[in-house]
């Protein structure tokens, strides 16, 4: 859909008598700011943006664009790569002001209303000492992160975010407003958790919260790049190793100083003592240029990689899913980022494993549970005039290890890779989730995600 469909005056005016929210049509003071993104690289203009206040109100604007035959986008946090958050001609459904976090430290659970940050929800629940596996980046969304999977320091240990969801508030497609866990609805308790927006609305989530920290052993290492091979196969054994409490992801990156570097970013969730010795020989490898892996409070650790994505910059996402970290992979991801356009760029290798492994893929529709590693190309840039050498850098350097990819993509790094990359996301659950998506929304109202197309 190109462009903006108007919607009625009278039409936004009766939905204004129904709603508790806010309405931002274009033209209107404070549009443009609402409907903005993290990632500069989607600059779209919805017909509507409704900012709900509550859920109510989220059921009210499904009806009302179902009536109006204009789909809808799903805005948590509005951080997600893709720019699925808003939408050229449909109505932009903005969640962020439904962030209650309540915490249950008895039962070790918590219900999150669908708009809060990991930010947020880290703060609530480490006041009783508790957390669940969310997002790195603090600001990211909860519902963006849970409802395509998850990837967090606590993965290995506790699972995926979306393992740990023991249920959900929807609004289908259909205005009714529906709960999703084992008992009720199971069918679309399996969608949810790993499908992103395709199957409906979530509006709150209750959660399964762990013992962790408040203390946990975190940090970085730093190595200069031309190092970069010897560091990803130690990097290899020593992930290789690694027990469930301990997480550790590498990246190639430029420094502030404008030095490229190699980093190693780990994350220890046991005790301390256990954490020292886990990432000893992280410090002592090498040795690094720079250590900075100390005991400090689990919210600093979930947030110490914030600053590297800030809003307003262009940023493209390409990803493979691996099984192993062979030399010939390891060459082509050192001599690939080497060709890099930006300072701002990086590539992540993510490890996975250990209690995310162990879940069944077709427990949940996140299907891709035999990965260890996860690799990440994320060029970042500032001017939109070079948008071009940034994708081309990254499309290139994606090509090039593409042969070592098990033919699985994290859906939450999935871009706008057409109906394949879609395919690859959703594995061999697709078939299942495409009835779903006939029973839950077969008109198709929520498109703008890694979108699975109903059969009907």
């Amino acid at each position: 859909m190109n462009g903006t469909k108007a919607v009625p005056a009278a039409a936004i005016a009766e939905l204004r008598t129904q709603t508790r929210g806010e309405l931002f049509a274009p033209g209107d003071p404070g549009y443009d700011e609402a409907r903005s993104l993290w990632n500069a690289m989607h600059d779209l203009r919805p017909a509507l943006v409704v900012r709900c206040a509550d859920a109510a109100d989220a059921v009210t604007a499904v009806n009302f664009a179902r009536g109006l035959e204009i789909p809808v986008a799903v805005r948590g946090g509005g951080h997600n790569v893709s720019g699925s958050g808003s939408c050229d001609g449909g109505i932009q459904l903005d969640l962020s002001r439904l962030n209650r976090i309540d915490v249950n430290p008895t039962e070790r659970t918590a219900d999150v209303e669908a708009g809060a940050t990991w930010g947020e929800f880290d703060q609530a629940a480490q006041a009783h000492g508790l957390a669940t596996t969310g997002g790195i980046c603090s600001r990211a969304g909860v519902a963006d992160v849970t409802l395509g999977g998850g990837f967090g320091w606590l993965m290995r240990k506790h699972g995926l975010a979306l393992d740990n969801m023991l249920s959900a508030n929807v609004v289908t497609a259909d205005g009714r407003m529906r709960t999703a866990s084992p008992t009720e609805n199971p069918d679309l308790y399996f969608g949810l958790r790993g499908s992103q927006s395709n199957l409906g609305i979530v509006t709150s989530f209750r959660y399964q919260l762990h013992p962790v920290g408040p203390l946990v052993v975190a940090g970085m290492v730093l190595h200069p790049i031309e190092r970069g091979r010897e560091v990803l196969r130690f990097y290899r054994d020593y992930t290789a190793a690694a027990a469930d409490e301990l997480s550790a992801w590498a990246a190639m990156l430029t420094s502030p100083d404008g030095h490229k570097m190699i980093a190693i970013l780990a994350c220890h969730v046991g005790p301390v003592e256990a954490g020292r010795g886990a990432v000893e020989p992280l410090r002592t490898f090498g040795p690094p240029v720079m250590d900075m892996i100390q005991p400090m409070p689990y919210v600093n650790a979930q947030s110490m990689i914030d600053q590297s994505f800030p809003s307003g910059r262009f940023n493209h996402w390409r990803s493979h899913l691996l099984s192993a970290l062979g030399d010939e992979l390891i060459d082509r991801l050192v001599d690939g980022f080497a060709a890099f356009a930006s300072p701002f760029s990086s590539v992540l290798i993510e490890h996975l494993g250990g209690a995310m492994g162990r879940v069944p893929a077709g427990q949940t529709a996140f299907p891709h549970r035999s990965a260890n590693y996860d690799v990440v190309i994320m060029p970042m840039w500032t001017d939109a005039a070079g948008s071009e050498s940034h994708l081309r850098w990254a499309d290139a350097l994606w090509s090039a290890i593409q042969p070592f990819s098990t033919g699985g993509i994290y859906v939450n790094y999935l871009g706008d890779e057409g109906e394949e990359g879609v395919r690859a996301a959703y594995g061999s659950n697709y078939s299942r989730l495409a009835a779903l998506k006939d029973k839950y929304d077969p008109g198709n109202l929520f498109r703008f995600n890694q979108n699975i197309k109903p059969n009907r």
